[in-house]
């Protein structure tokens, strides 16, 4: 039994000696600093069971939980506050626990539970990653690590968008004006490659709107009889066909970006189970609206036409086929859940990695889910998160204006190799050992950056600022971490058997093993609420903590030699842990800074 169980056991008891009334719970809540204590009894509650003065009420129930539990040694009332100072033998047991396993705070999927399928990335084929991909990435990969920890298997899967206009407007221009270039030709990545020919598209095409424009047209008449724009309409019609020669185009091309595209996920460290291919399923999800029809989940109406009411629901009517019986995206999206489903029977629950405009797309989509009877729809979550701006403004793929995701890595490594050589900490290491550490580094910034804040929140990125070595970020946390390695190669004592002693805990001690306690339900709480920030945030407070006790506490010069095991096997377990939580985060810890 929890020491916390403990006092809510004992509260409600005396509450019962006392006055004669039961109350139903008790509500905790931590300390706060300014005050002594490890448990608060939040009294103000019980006031709706017993009038009163809530200071009386509290010195009453200090004085009976004090007589009545040994773990309990003394308390203080402030206002309707009663802390709990609670016996260093509780938090020894609790470090004992933690110390000793391997896998603190995780829990193991056993073979009965529920998987969850996880998508992000989503990438289109007709240009490289950006930053915004990065964002994606960055929280559906994390998050997937997040919910395996918590005790469930985890499906990773993205869907690639590799057909449509967009798609035929690259291959058309590389057709064009490529002069048959290639990947290997020019030396460029192939998703790169393809991309400069979707922003080729886009200049060629304006300068024809331009031209027609001066003939007399208007600009909207002009934007739909640009030739460019005709042509490439008549492609994605041949492509639909099976015309043989556009699809040997399609193929060989999307061949370079998914080689381009497997580069850029090694270096950015995500990767996935599975991938689904939107040329696949464009056709999914036709049946699963005829048998929708049947039920009275779908109308017709007199165009032919398929639609859902969904008014009754607070949203409105959604067309899920078109009168010339084609899909349109509602309708695939249908029928890709439920072939996912059919290919991972044990899924019960999808998270949607997708911006936040693309909220409203989801509500409807779970919703028909629901109504067409599946029982792990009520188990769908859209991780919805915010546009990532930089200071130069707003990004536009078209127009190339994007920042491109391995550039961005690059300069983050950069950065990091500037800062570092400023500090001057390097001797020692190879120029090899150098240049895996700027990248551990400027990685680490990166993603600790994009990861610390809430996924619903828009993030201005700025790159020098994610690889200051003070505050909340990365580098600073990593740089905990190697200080922590360096007192454990100079510690040339045996620390790795629990330390049995009994010895009063500094209360820097104590508050480090409060902050470790916290680790397994924050991973829970993450999970649940697939939140990455949640873990960014505890892993920064942990290392707060620890900083505060690096500073007050002698480690390595305490004279008393079970101390000293202990305060090294507490800084051992820290380390730990921010490597733990760092791992759900998908960034690395260097041994050295």
């Amino acid at each position: 039994m929890s020491i916390q169980h403990r006092i809510e056991t004992t509260v409600k008891k005396g509450f019962l000696s006392l006055y004669n009334t039961e109350i139903p719970s008790v509500e905790f809540q931590a300390t706060r600093r300014e005050f002594e204590g490890d448990i608060t009894v939040v009294v103000f509650p019980m006031l709706r069971y017993k009038k009163g003065n809530p200071v009386q009420i509290g010195e009453d129930l200090g004085n009976y939980i004090v007589n009545a539990l040994d773990q309990v040694i003394r308390f203080n009332v402030v206002k309707g506050f009663l802390n709990l100072v609670i016996t260093d033998a509780i938090y020894l047991d609790a470090f004992k626990t933690i110390f000793t396993d391997d896998n603190f705070g995780f829990v193991k999927p056993s073979k009965e539970n529920d998987a969850v399928l996880v998508e992000y990335s989503s990438p289109n084929t007709n240009k490289p990653l950006h930053l915004g991909h990065v964002r994606n990435n960055l929280l559906g990969y994390s998050v997937s690590k997040i919910i395996k920890a918590a005790g469930q298997k985890v499906y990773k899967t993205q869907i690639i968008n590799d057909r449509g206009i967009h798609i035929c407007k690259s291959m058309l221009a590389w057709e064009k004006f490529g002069n048959g270039e290639t990947p290997t030709s020019t030396g460029l990545k192939g998703d790169k490659l393809v991309g400069n020919y979707y922003v080729k598209f886009d200049q060629e095409y304006k300068k024809e709107i331009n031209s027609l424009i001066a003939t007399g047209l208007s600009e909207e008449d002009a934007k739909k009889q640009a030739p460019l724009l005709l042509e490439a309409q008549q492609m994605l019609q041949k492509w639909e066909s099976g015309d043989q020669e556009i699809i040997a185009l399609w193929e060989k091309m999307n061949a370079w970006v998914y080689a381009g595209f497997e580069v850029t996920y090694k270096n950015l460290g995500v990767n996935f189970d599975s991938f689904y291919y939107e040329s696949n399923t464009y056709l999914l999800g036709k049946d699963n609206i005829a048998e929708g029809l049947k039920k009275g989940v779908f109308f017709q109406k007199e165009d032919g036409s398929v639609w859902i009411d969904l008014t009754e629901d607070g949203l409105d009517e959604k067309i899920v086929l078109r009168s010339d019986g084609t899909a349109v995206y509602m309708t695939q999206d249908i029928g890709t859940a439920i072939q996912r489903s059919k290919d991972h029977p044990d899924v019960r629950g999808m998270v949607y990695t997708v911006g936040n405009e693309q909220d409203y797309h989801f509500k409807v989509l779970f919703l028909i889910l629901q109504k067409l009877g599946y029982t792990w729809a009520d188990q769908l979550f859209h991780l919805s998160y915010g546009m990532v701006d930089l200071p130069s403004g707003k990004m536009k793929s078209r127009e190339g204006t994007v920042v491109d995701a391995d550039e961005l890595m690059i300069e983050m490594t950069n950065t990091a190799r500037t800062l570092s050589q400023e500090l001057g900490k390097l001797e020692g290491y190879s120029e090899t050992e150098k240049e895996e550490l700027y990248t551990t580094i400027g990685l680490g910034a990166l993603k600790y950056f994009i990861l610390k804040v809430d996924p619903k929140k828009r993030i201005l990125f700025n790159p020098k600022e994610s690889v200051d070595f003070q505050g909340n970020t990365g580098p600073f946390i990593q740089y905990t971490y190697a200080r922590i390695q360096s007192i454990l190669r100079k510690a040339d004592f045996d620390y790795t058997v629990f330390n049995k002693s009994e010895l009063a805990l500094h209360p820097k001690e104590k508050e480090l093993i409060k902050q470790l306690q916290n680790y397994p339900a924050i991973i829970q709480f993450a999970a649940s609420n697939h939140s990455p920030a949640l873990i960014a945030n505890y892993t920064y407070d942990l290392v707060k903590e620890f900083n505060s006790f690096y500073q007050n506490v002698s480690i390595l010069g305490e004279e008393d030699q079970q101390k000293k095991i202990r305060r090294v096997q507490l800084s051992k377990k820290v380390s730990a842990v921010i490597k733990s939580a760092f791992s759900l985060l998908g960034i690395q810890v260097p041994e050295r800074m």
